[in-house]
């Protein structure tokens, strides 16, 4: 039986920009990172260059942001596996650890002239608008909008990992927690007066790439739904197939002469596929009933998710 095939981060523009030439080396500085690691930030770096575009930014700076995307997390190289791998929560010495991945993949890309030009991936993705951020607790007019944008991806694609979504359902909840963390909270803020004052309207992130995500995030379910939507009609052609193949069965059951049961069976033959016989047939119809349905709930509950992701305010 032909299989659905959905990647979750096919909707990219990557080649578009035919990055792969430019991106080379970048992307050798990731091989020692690992398996997890290096995947959010293939992850990142798609999303970032699909903000981008939504945001409506040149091809050079869409070029320079997804790189430094590509390259957020290449202080995690020297960040203890036992502590990056840590399947449990951080303990606050640990999180501390974990924080330092910012300024090291900074001074990693500083100290090497081809990496240099993209040191603001690593070093802003994890600052925040309201000054909650780290490393160094900037607000949103010390933030370059390299930074802003990443920081989005990046909390997206995390949060996305963790709870392992192979398809948009459910993807709601991720949208919400980064909605929350666009919206002022001023009350959090244990540092100056200064900074309250300069941030008190603000959240964690940009709500305008947070805006733009939402919009990149329908867009895709609506490819995901066009997906399931071809291999749905790939399986009503079989089923409207195998009705005929049950016709001619049924037929070939009341036949009361073996001349008129070879004459049915001699059709049903007609509409086997490789692969396919009388004993293994039933079987077959079966499955693509439950394939059938099985598909057709997801795509109902997609476009649930569309409802529940426009009712969404930020």
């Amino acid at each position: 039986m032909k299989k659905e095939v959905f990647d979750f981060y096919d909707r990219t523009s990557l080649k578009s920009y035919n990055l792969d030439k430019s991106m080379q080396y970048q992307l050798n500085a990731l091989d020692s990172l690992d398996v997890f690691t290096r995947k959010h930030c293939e992850n990142v770096a798609a999303i970032t260059c699909r903000l981008c575009e939504y945001l409506h930014c040149s091809k050079g700076f869409t070029e320079y942001c997804t790189i430094c995307a590509f390259l957020h997390d290449i202080g995690k190289l020297f960040i203890p596996p036992e502590i990056l791998q840590k399947p449990s929560k951080l303990t606050d010495e640990e999180y501390e650890v974990i924080k330092t991945h910012t300024t090291i993949g900074y001074e990693m890309c500083m100290k090497d002239p081809k990496l240099r030009p993209y040191a603001a991936g690593p070093l802003y993705h994890h600052e925040a608008l309201n000054g909650m951020g780290y490393p160094n607790g900037l607000t949103k007019k010390d933030i370059p909008y390299e930074g802003q944008i990443i920081r989005v991806a990046d909390e997206y694609d995390a949060i996305v990992s963790k709870r392992q979504y192979k398809t948009h359902i459910g993807i709601s909840d991720t949208l919400k927690i980064l909605i929350d963390n666009s919206h002022p909270n001023s009350s959090n803020h244990s540092d100056t007066l200064a900074k309250i004052i300069d941030s008190a309207q603000m959240g964690k992130n940009n709500p305008t790439i947070v805006k733009v995500l939402i919009k990149v995030v329908l867009d895709d379910i609506y490819y995901e739904i066009a997906c399931s939507q071809d291999y749905l009609d790939y399986l009503e052609e079989n089923l409207k197939r195998f009705k005929k193949i049950d016709k001619y069965y049924n037929k070939m059951l009341e036949s009361k002469t073996e001349d008129k049961k070879n004459y049915y069976l001699e059709y049903m033959k007609i509409y086997f596929q490789e692969n396919e016989n009388f004993d293994n047939f039933e079987q077959i119809h079966e499955n693509y009933k439950s394939a059938y349905e099985m598909r057709k709930q997801k795509v109902d509950t997609l476009y649930n998710e569309i409802k529940v992701i426009k009712k969404l305010k930020l």
